[in-house]
């Protein structure tokens, strides 16, 4: 049988898969195993590896950095989703100037790396720390939060504009026959509708937010992955530095906190596909991209729209600009 896309193997071909099958998988158990020898060689699966987080100072340093990530997280998925409306709504301007430096916006830090964007704003805090009166690690904190609003707020800025779009034409002009203003009808018919809709992943472009904070390790920022590095590095039991026991605890937080935030998003996913008014609710599923986002959003302002296509088209890409 032949699809479009490939040929279906034959009985050779399949007997040949399942042996690469085999031989990959078998590959990869070694590899695991292998590393698991070497480790417990060294001694980190000891319990005296363990014990170290019956430290007090441990403790209270994992609790620290928890709560940086969290606070560096928190504003900088405000910022983001501010910065998102803003440029949204410039996206969809009747004025071409404004449209056009709202995509040059959205493009360019769109196609930065995030990491080079926190680098080059951390390089240039430290160089006019003085003149800007910041002290201690707050060129850090700020280039770090900058970094992440700037990425996420024109990622968000993308997902609000398809969510826009996908409100039927008629009710848009509708509300103009009411003698609605453009802001009344943006405010008031279209944007709560859009939030509504895309807030699934919205909510799921968080986590990516939450994830990019570990970004801050490059720059020397006490977050949680900067602070587990320390320690690892300066803690000594039996003549090795617990690098793994650190490894899995940290990924461990991480992973609670992106569970936590994922769960609100397929709650309120569900939720929304209960309610039978407005548009559909996108799903909670990963979080967009650029391109996604691109695809299903009409580009041109008030330019005619497709209600047959749902706004769950931009959901199903992934991955933080890093």
């Amino acid at each position: 049988m032949t699809s479009v896309l490939y040929d279906a193997p034959g009985p050779k071909a399949k007997i040949r898969n399942r042996v690469y099958t085999v031989v990959g998988a078998l590959a990869v158990v070694g590899l695991l195993v292998f590393v698991a020898l070497r480790l417990a060689g060294k001694g980190q699966f000891e319990p005296e590896m363990w014990n170290i987080f019956n430290n007090a100072g441990v403790r209270t340093n994992i609790r620290n950095g928890v709560l940086t990530t969290l606070q560096v997280f928190a504003v900088a998925a405000v910022l983001s989703l501010a910065l998102g409306v803003l440029l949204a709504v410039a996206r969809l301007s009747d004025h071409k100037p404004v449209r056009w430096l709202a995509t040059g916006f959205i493009e360019v830090f769109r196609a930065v790396p995030l990491l080079i964007t926190i680098y080059a704003l951390w390089v240039i805090l430290l160089s006019y720390k003085e003149e800007l009166g910041l002290t201690g690690d707050t060129p850090q904190f700020w280039a770090l939060v900058v970094g992440l609003t700037v990425y996420n707020g024109a990622v968000q800025a993308e997902v609000l504009r398809a969510g826009i779009n996908a409100v039927p034409r008629g009710q848009r002009e509708a509300a103009y026959a009411l003698g609605m203003s453009k802001t009344q009808v943006m405010t008031t018919v279209l944007m709560p509708q859009a939030i509504r809709a895309m807030l699934p992943t919205i909510i799921s472009q968080l986590v990516v937010t939450l994830k990019d904070t570990s970004l801050g390790y490059v720059i020397t920022f006490e977050e949680l992955l900067y602070t587990i590095q320390q320690m690892a590095s300066t803690i000594v039991v039996n003549d090795e530095n617990p690098y793994v026991p650190m490894i899995i605890v940290a990924g461990a937080i991480y992973v609670a906190m992106c569970l936590a935030l994922s769960a609100l998003a397929t709650w309120i996913e569900r939720r929304g596909r209960r309610a039978k008014t407005g548009i559909a609710v996108a799903g909670a599923g990963e979080p967009v991209t650029a391109s996604d986002a691109l695809e299903g959003a009409d580009g041109t302002p008030g330019g005619p729209v497709d209600t047959r296509r749902p706004p769950d088209v931009i959901s199903g890409g992934g991955g933080a600009g890093t």
